[in-house]
């Protein structure tokens, strides 16, 4: 299998984003999978025009002169594409939205019907079949990731995949902090990482067990947000 993970992170491998997408690629090459990491913040990607040229005027050719087709046309090799990115108000970062609005390039301007009865474009030929979301945030609740859930729905219907992966993690901070404390904590959590990759390529999906255990809290929410609180106001804020 060929996995291609997009990472919207603007701090690329010093990114909580990236300490998950570092485990949960071991477990899937493990598993046998070959894996690419895309930093999307080392590329120049430009917003789309909606001038609809790359369908009518240049077909699969866009007008704009960046990296986003480059990235699109490696995207399309992937048999799981995996969209990782840190949740930023509610949503995916500015970065992977471009990127999002750029697919456009991927589908057709005629229309189908899918299988509810809704309309969707038509997606030119490709290998995808399963795409994924890894995601992590400043706050404790899984709750937190409602809007990206129903969002990652929406695209694997538009792209005419599956939704095999969802990973989303509270309290991501604590992946990239220096405590000795908290050090078995996160290694066990990368254990279950590890294991979602080896999953994903095995299964095809992550069992529910694993999906369970990858939700519980890290530490405790009420002590989560106190060790937060106090330190933003040890910055005098």
């Amino acid at each position: 299998m060929k996995i291609v993970i997009v990472n919207s992170s603007p701090k690329t491998d010093r990114s909580n984003t990236h300490v998950m997408v570092e485990a949960f690629s071991r477990g899937a090459m493990a598993a046998g999978a070959e894996v690419e990491n895309i930093f999307l913040a080392n590329y120049n990607i430009k917003p789309c025009l909606g001038c609809f040229s790359c369908w009518f005027k240049t077909p699969g050719k866009c007008v704009l002169n960046d990296d986003a087709e480059m990235i699109l046309n490696r995207m399309s090799d992937a048999e799981l594409l995996i969209c990782a990115t840190p949740l930023y108000a509610d949503n995916v970062s500015g970065i992977m939205k471009l990127l999002m609005d750029r697919m456009i390039i991927k589908s057709s301007p005629l229309i189908e019907i899918d299988k509810n009865g809704e309309s969707r474009h038509v997606v030119k030929n490709s290998k995808l079949t399963k795409i994924g979301v890894i995601s992590n945030c400043g706050f404790p609740e899984q709750d937190q990731f409602q809007v990206l859930q129903l969002l990652f729905q929406r695209l694997a219907r538009n792209m005419n995949a599956e939704l095999a992966v969802e990973i989303y993690r509270g309290e991501g901070p604590l992946l990239t902090a220096e405590n000795a404390e908290l050090k078995p904590i996160v290694d066990e959590y990368k254990k279950l990482l590890e294991k979602s990759g080896k999953e994903a390529v095995t299964l095809g999906k992550i069992t529910q067990p694993t999906i369970n255990d990858l939700e519980k809290p890290l530490i405790p929410y009420e002590a989560y947000n106190r060790a937060i609180n106090e330190r933003i106001n040890d910055f005098n804020l």
